[in-house]
């Protein structure tokens, strides 16, 4: 049996297709918790799983369980270390799906603080008809925007910011200092990028090494009056420093697509962090992913995934090695 374990579209229509078509048993289920899928799905030969975090105890759990297929490209809900060590194959979205619409998320971002849209629209809105409202500006073109991680949508985003005519800098792990890439990307290290850049875009994968990489220490290197944009993980971010250097003035705005308090993953959320009453701040629901050609490919991808390993052949996006696979 495939199993859906929670999901936020309309309906379940794509996978129940997909999955049927072929012949095979298919549940979904809203459920947000490790007991509740082991309540509601012990028949389950794959999981296909959104928001629902996949640990050790769900795995242990479902004794039929072989195979979790993750809705997008994080796998950070899914205990992978723990599913290898039972055999068992995760899966993945390949992040081909969304570069697009993630890079024009994170430049919607900068163009907002770079023309001051917020500002603009709130004072407005208060009576005030004045130019002065989002003062100082600063042309774009003579500004430096530097990019954390030159991956595939780090790329998409230098190609998109180079139109304006920006300086664009850029660090990655991967990436030795003082190499370019296509675009006119100068490669820097970590340091340099905070100090040169009067915007930084965040588009990196969280890991343990990235985790808070933008601490009060790192914040505080930042460029005086810079912008800081975050489109990767949330918890790539400490938001009470970020919350502190705003109301400083340290920084001048700050955007995120996501926070570390994932109020997706939580049944009964409301918003803890204080940026969300900090007006020099915009925040997107974990949607930069989003457009309905992306959403339709990542369902469509997920179950498809599922359907190969139920008739053994090879699937297209492991995440994992594991035996027999």
């Amino acid at each position: 049996m495939i199993v859906v374990t929670d999901f936020d579209y309309s309906d379940d229509t794509i996978e129940r297709d997909i999955v049927t078509s072929s012949n095979l048993e298919f549940l979904s289920m809203q459920a947000k918790s490790q007991d509740e899928i082991i309540f509601g799905a012990q028949d389950a030969v794959s999981l296909i799983t959104q928001y629902a975090y996949i640990g050790k105890e769900c795995i242990d759990g479902l004794p039929n369980l072989k195979h979790i297929a993750r809705y997008g490209v994080g796998t950070d809900i899914v205990d992978v270390d723990y599913a290898t060590k039972k055999g068992i194959q995760v899966t993945n979205v390949p992040a081909d799906y969304c570069v697009a619409e993630v890079a024009d998320h994170a430049l919607a971002f900068l163009l907002s603080f770079a023309r001051g849209l917020k500002s603009y629209d709130l004072g407005t809105r208060l009576g005030k008809w004045h130019w002065q409202t989002a003062a100082p500006l600063q042309r774009l073109s003579e500004s430096t925007v530097g990019i954390v991680g030159m991956g595939r949508i780090g790329k998409a985003i230098a190609s998109r910011v180079s139109a304006f005519g920006s300086q664009i800098v850029s660090f990655d792990p991967y990436l030795p200092p003082g190499s370019s890439v296509s675009g006119g990307v100068k490669m820097v290290d970590f340091s340099d990028l905070l100090r040169l850049s009067d915007y930084v875009i965040i588009q990196a994968p969280l890991t343990p090494e990235t985790r808070n990489m933008f601490d009060a220490n790192s914040i505080s290197r930042m460029k005086n009056g810079s912008v800081l944009i975050n489109t990767g993980r949330g918890p790539i971010v400490d938001t009470k420093a970020v919350d502190d250097a705003l109301n400083s003035g340290q920084l001048r705005g700050a955007a995120f697509d996501d926070l570390p308090e994932e109020p997706s993953k939580k049944k009964n959320w409301t918003p803890q962090d204080a940026l969300f009453k900090n007006e020099r701040t915009l925040i997107s629901p974990h949607a930069a992913y989003y457009s309905e050609q992306s959403i339709a490919f990542c369902r469509e991808y997920a179950a498809t995934e599922a359907v190969l390993f139920a008739k053994g052949q090879p699937v297209r996006s492991p995440v994992n090695q594991v035996k027999g696979r």
